[in-house]
């Protein structure tokens, strides 16, 4: 798809049943035409699953260009049928050297100039510190992806880099917090993100594994 370039915030309301519904109209800008479009998003913040060691759930209900006549309704319904067994259930643990070597069919080593051509992997990296910290994105010092490792048992046609676009992966990211050393975030970090699409027009879901320092703030 067109990689459009985020402009500015339109407006953005909340919605809080079961789930904490967020929606947000934002501008972004085609990087070819430099047209601006105007374009509607729907997230949902699950509740955490602390037994499955997730500790956050975000899904995009939607993402569309907004109608310049009437308003579509929105398929808020996830295809969880449609996911592949193996991208459900609990959170899997930090990758092995040995399992590198070991599934290198199913895993690929994101290459450093790939780190900077995606700035995607910039929000996956800052949707992980949100779901560490708990605090604003706002409020998170400058953050630098250092390693990014994918998983997926998606099969590419021509190069092993195709794994970055799979629908269905799991991300590795090592990062850094670039922050005065005396602040509490401020250091290395490891983050484990689960990525889904069940196939349906703006659906995702994000599943960002929960961390030893979540687990033991909030058995105390």
């Amino acid at each position: 798809g067109t990689n459009y370039k985020f402009k500015r915030l339109e407006k953005c309301g909340t919605h809080s049943t079961r789930y904490e519904d967020y929606y947000i109209t934002f501008e972004a800008t085609a990087p070819t035409s430099g047209s601006v479009f105007s374009f509607q998003t729907m997230l949902s913040n699950d509740y955490q699953y602390l037994t499955w060691g997730i500790g956050l759930t975000l899904a995009s209900l939607a993402a569309r260009i907004k109608a310049t006549h009437g308003t579509e309704s929105v398929d808020e319904v996830w295809d969880m049928a449609a996911i592949d067994d193996s991208y459900k259930g609990p959170m899997p643990k930090w990758f092995s050297d040995e399992a590198l070597v070991r599934d290198d069919k199913k895993v690929y080593v994101v290459q450093e100039s790939e780190l900077h051509e995606n700035d995607w992997l910039q929000l996956l990296m800052e949707v992980a510190f949100y779901s560490k910290t708990e605090s604003g994105v706002s409020a998170c010092k400058p953050l630098e992806i250092k390693k990014v490792v994918v998983q997926t048992l998606e099969e590419y046609t021509t190069e092993a880099r195709e794994k970055l676009k799979a629908d269905n992966a799991i991300f590795y990211i090592s990062y850094k917090c670039i922050a005065d050393p005396s602040t509490p975030w401020a250091g290395e970090h490891d983050a484990i993100i689960r990525k889904t699409m069940d196939g349906k027009p703006g659906h995702m879901s994000l599943e960002v594994a929960v961390t030893k320092e979540q687990i033991e703030d909030r058995e105390t």
